[in-house]
C-alpha cells in the first residue's frame, strides 16, 4: 500500500520555500474563486525584488492579490484573468489587470494545446486517508491546469467543501511537487443582494416560460440569484441543476423543495456544477453532498452536454443590446467589466435543447457616477465587446417584457427591442432605427 502520509510530509514546505520555484519570466496560475491561494501569493509577493516579468493568471478572485497589490509599475508581476471579478474590475480600471478573452468551455482546452504553466498554485481540501486532494469550489478548470503545469503546490485550506465529483475534481499526492499549510480566515461570502422592484418584474416575467422539470442555469450576478428566488415561491416542481456556477439560489431552490432533479434527462438525481461560491450556508450545503458532483467546464459548459437536458433554461444578466440583437456582457464602451464566461455555452446550449429556453436580461437603464440616467438598449455598440452574435439572438428581457428575436429581420428585431427598452427613450431609438434603415413604416407605436 502506498505511504500517501509518508509522501505528503516528504512535500510539505512552508509558503517562502514553495514559491522559490517560481523564477523570473515563468507563467504561474492561480487557478479560480475561493480556491485562491492566499498564503502562498502572500510568499511570492515578499520576493517582488528577486523577480521580474513573471506572468500570473486567475480568474474570479475577489482579493487581494497581493503580488498585484506590491508592484504598481507591474515590473515584477503582470496579473492577467480569465473572468473579472469586482475586485478584478478594479485593477483593470488601475491598469495593473489584463483580461484574456475565452468561452469558458474553451479554458481547459487553451491550457492543453497552447499555454505554458510553470507553476500552478491554488488551495485544495485537506487530503484524505487514499492521498486525494479534492480540488473544492475551483474543479470546474483546477485539473486541466494542474495537469499542464510543470511544478505543483498545492495549499491545503481547512474551510474548502469537500464537493464530489464525476471526473476530475480531486489530484493525487503523487502528482503534486509540494504542499503548504497554514491558518487560513473564514472563506468569503456572497450572499444574495435584495432585489430592486425592476429585478422582480423582470423575473416575473420569466416564470411563465419555465415548466415543471425544467433544468435550470443561472448565471454570475444578481438577476439570475432574483429569478432564483422568485422560483422558490412558485409552483413549479421538480427542477434540476446543470450549471457552471452553483450560487445560492440554488440551496434555496433545494430548501423550498423545488430543486429535485428527479426529471433530469442526462444526469438525473445529481445537481451538476463547475464552480460554487456563495454563502457559509451553500458551502455546507454542497459538502459531501451525493446530490451536488463538481465537474470540468469543458463537459459542464460543452453546448452538446447542455443539449442533453430537456427543457434546459438558461438565464444570464448583460451590460446592453442593440438594436441589431448584439448582447455585451463583459464591456461598457472599452471599459472592461466581466467576461464571456459561459453566457455563450449556455445560449447555444439551450437553444439546442427539446424545449429549450436561453434569456438574456438586463434592466432598462442605468444611472451613471454623474447621476445621468442612459438606455441599455442602444442603437448600435461603439466599442462594446460584443459576448452574443446577432445570430444567436434569442430571448431578451427587461422590466418592461420579454421579446424573441430567433429568425426575426433586422426591422423586426429593432421593433421588438424598442417595445422593451424604457418609454423615455423609445422615440430616440425609433429615430435611429429610422437612419439605420432597420425600422420598417408601418410599425404600429
Amino acid at each position: 500500500m502506498l505511504d500517501v502520509f509518508g509522501q505528503y510530509r516528504a512535500k510539505l514546505r512552508t509558503p517562502e520555500q514553495a514559491v522559490k520555484a517560481v523564477r523570473s519570466g515563468d507563467w504561474v496560475d492561480y487557478s479560480t474563486n475561493v480556491c485562491f491561494p492566499t498564503l502562498l501569493d502572500a510568499a511570492l509577493a515578499d520576493r517582488r525584488d528577486e523577480l521580474t516579468d513573471v506572468k500570473i493568471r486567475g480568474n474570479l478572485c475577489f482579493g487581494p492579490i497581493r503580488a498585484v497589490e506590491c508592484d504598481p509599475t507591474r515590473e515584477h508581476f503582470h496579473y492577467n484573468s480569465w473572468h473579472c471579478s469586482a475586485y478584478e474590475r478594479r485593477l483593470c480600471d488601475r491598469g495593473l489587470c489584463n483580461y484574456i478573452p475565452m468561452i469558458f468551455r474553451n479554458v481547459v482546452p487553451y491550457y492543453r494545446h497552447f499555454l505554458t504553466v510553470n507553476v500552478a498554485m491554488m488551495c485544495v481540501a485537506p487530503m484524505d486517508k487514499h492521498g486525494f486532494f479534492n480540488l473544492s469550489c475551483g474543479a470546474g478548470i483546477a485539473k486541466g491546469i494542474l495537469d499542464k503545469a510543470d511544478i505543483v503546490i498545492l495549499e491545503v485550506n481547512e474551510h474548502l467543501p469537500h464537493i464530489l465529483g464525476g471526473f476530475d475534481e480531486s489530484i493525487h499526492i503523487s502528482e503534486v511537487d509540494f504542499v503548504v499549510e497554514g491558518e487560513h480566515p473564514p472563506l468569503p461570502e456572497f450572499p444574495i443582494d435584495p432585489p430592486t422592484e425592476e429585478d422582480i418584474r423582470i423575473a416575473d416575467h420569466i416564470l411563465p416560460y419555465i415548466c415543471d422539470g425544467a433544468t435550470i442555469q443561472l448565471g454570475i450576478g444578481s438577476m439570475p440569484n432574483v429569478v432564483g428566488q422568485r422560483l422558490t415561491e412558485s409552483d413549479l416542481r421538480d427542477l434540476g441543476m446543470h450549471t457552471e456556477l452553483c450560487g445560492d439560489a440554488y440551496y434555496e431552490l433545494h430548501r423550498a423543495g423545488k430543486l429535485t432533479n428527479r426529471r433530469k434527462t442526462a444526469q438525473p438525481g445529481k445537481g451538476v456544477t463547475g464552480i460554487v461560491f456563495g454563502s457559509r450556508t451553500l458551502y455546507d450545503w454542497v459538502d459531501r453532498n451525493p446530490g451536488v458532483v463538481v465537474e470540468p467546464l469543458e463537459y459542464v459548459n460543452c453546448a452538446e452536454v447542455i443539449a442533453q437536458q430537456e427543457n434546459m433554461v438558461s438565464i444570464n444578466n448583460c451590460i446592453a443590446v442593440d438594436l441589431y440583437g448584439q448582447v455585451s456582457s463583459e464591456s461598457s464602451g472599452f471599459r472592461h467589466i466581466s467576461g464571456t464566461g459561459g453566457s455563450l455555452d449556455y445560449l447555444t446550449g439551450a437553444a439546442m435543447s427539446k424545449g429549450g429556453k436561453a434569456f438574456v436580461c438586463m434592466t432598462s437603464t442605468y444611472t451613471d457616477k454623474k447621476g445621468v440616467r442612459h438606455s441599455r438598449v442602444v442603437p448600435y455598440f461603439q466599442g462594446d465587446i460584443i459576448t452574443n452574435p446577432r445570430s444567436q439572438g434569442y430571448f431578451i428581457v427587461t422590466e418592461y417584457g420579454v421579446v424573441n428575436l430567433a429568425g426575426r429581420s433586422t426591422w423586426e428585431r429593432a421593433d421588438l427591442l424598442i417595445s422593451i427598452a424604457h418609454p423615455d427613450f423609445r422615440e430616440e431609438l425609433i429615430a435611429a432605427a429610422q437612419e439605420q434603415k432597420i425600422w420598417r413604416q408601418s410599425n404600429k407605436r
